[in-house]
């Protein structure tokens, strides 16, 4: 008993400090997440990651072991061990546009915190955290501009700088159900939606320095309850490997928002240092409405027990019904799919570890709900990544590192616009164990 009360502590600490983390500062660097609300993050944990992002026709691991697929609610029912996943995430993103050189920047973020606990057999109920999205992009468009008394010979023009920046991101905390029944299983997922984001536009006059900057914020803080459904059927086509297909989706729902919109005026000091706000010439809070759209998933995987396994998926997004503050965000429906697999060498190999180490490929190509100077932005990335076990002499618990790495790419510089380069790092530790066993005494 004294050890599952320390791993609920450890749980609830970690809960807290990842809410705390999660809406402290941008976790990303990309001039693209200033759409919609932000850069939408897929439920998947790392070993899906690893093979492209599928999930929505994975039932289970090959290995035996289980795995929390958030992706598919449905997928709770094949979980038969007690399973914590904790990961991180990283990236490094280089920005390019034409004439404008690159430029080069990374983060850091604590990925996600998932649990799983099996009620019978046959199903499970999974809790957690996870980003929902991620705000964080800044840069400076600087412009020539008259002025109405500068004195004969002196330049008629001084430069205005005008600098756009955003941060935050909202998490989604998730308490799901799974059941299977024969090879028919379905699940769902409530979730509370939660976090904020701040928008910031400066317009400065550096040549001018009796001149007042302005400074208009515009910060929005959400709240409110949100579905995830899914449903899965295996073909049993031999005692070891099966062919599964799964749908799931998200409800589109409304999600309360508080609003506050600022406009101040400061100085720019001859450091180029930022005086304090000097005025505060308009301020403004009302509660309103965030309508997330509709989202549906179709997948299909074929597994064989110990050695391999192949899937797809094809998702499609209604971003055109995304609403904030009772306005169209101007975004269009998206569509996109992955593939990708793993395979395990030898799963029973004694003198090999990397003969038991599970390897995984994928890819995904995503034609997004960003559209810009009347050009569709889309990304594609190649997927790896492994699954490393990690020895114990324990019969009833058993651990694992996931590790998944993306290396992709996302807009264009055709019509002076952003190319981004990324490399993203996903990494998570994952305990199985079996809990509430029963011991027998001969």
């Amino acid at each position: 008993m004294i050890k599952y009360i320390r791993v609920f502590i450890i749980i609830i600490l970690s809960v807290t400090a990842f809410g705390a983390f999660a809406q402290s500062s941008a976790t990303t660097s990309s001039p693209y997440s200033q759409f919609g609300i932000g850069d939408y993050n897929d439920p998947t944990l790392p070993q899906l990651r690893a093979m492209g992002g599928i999930g929505t026709g994975v039932a289970r691991s090959t290995d035996g072991l289980s795995f929390i697929n958030m992706a598919n609610p449905a997928a709770y029912s094949s979980i038969n061990l007690t399973t914590i996943d904790i990961g991180a995430f990283a990236n490094i993103v280089s920005l390019s546009r034409t004439g404008f050189g690159s430029e080069t920047s990374n983060n850091f973020r604590l990925g996600h915190i998932a649990f799983a606990v099996p009620t019978s057999k046959h199903s499970a109920i999974s809790f957690g955290l996870m980003p929902y999205t991620n705000l964080g992009y800044s840069y400076r468009q600087t412009n020539k501009i008259p002025l109405n008394r500068a004195p004969v010979g002196i330049d008629t023009t001084t430069v205005e700088d005008n600098v756009y920046s955003g941060e935050g991101g909202f998490s989604k905390a998730y308490l799901g159900y799974g059941i299977g029944f024969g090879n028919f299983s379905i699940g769902a997922n409530v979730a509370y939606i939660f976090g904020k984001e701040k928008l910031l536009r400066q317009t400065e006059y550096p040549q001018l320095p009796a001149a007042f900057s302005t400074a208009i914020e515009n910060s929005v803080s959400v709240g409110g309850v949100s579905y995830d459904y899914g449903v899965q059927y295996n073909f049993k086509l031999s005692e070891v490997s099966r062919f599964t297909v799964g749908y799931s989706g998200s409800a589109g729902t409304d999600l309360s928002t508080t609003n506050n919109f600022v406009v101040s005026h400061y100085l720019i000091n001859s450091d180029g240092s930022h005086s304090s706000a000097i005025d505060s010439t308009r301020y403004q809070q009302n509660e309103s409405k965030l309508t997330l759209p509709t989202m549906h998933r179709f997948g299909i995987s074929y597994s064989k027990d110990l050695k391999y396994m192949i899937g797809a998926d094809f998702k499609m997004g209604q971003w055109s019904d995304l609403r904030v503050n009772g306005a169209n965000a101007g975004l269009q429906n998206n569509q996109s799919f992955a593939v990708g697999g793993q395979i395990t060498p030898n799963i029973n190999s004694l003198s090999s570890y990397w003969a038991v180490v599970d390897y995984r490929l994928g890819f995904n190509y995503d034609n997004t709900y960003i559209t810009t100077n009347g050009v569709n932005i889309k990304q594609y990335a190649a997927t790896i990544g492994f699954g490393l076990p990690i020895p114990n002499q324990s019969r009833t618990n058993y651990y694992k590192v996931n590790i998944a790495a993306e290396f992709g790419q996302r807009g264009t510089l055709d019509k002076s616009l952003i190319k981004e380069s990324f490399i993203n790092i996903h990494l998570g530790f994952v305990i199985n164990e079996k809990w509430f066993q029963k011991y027998k005494f001969d």
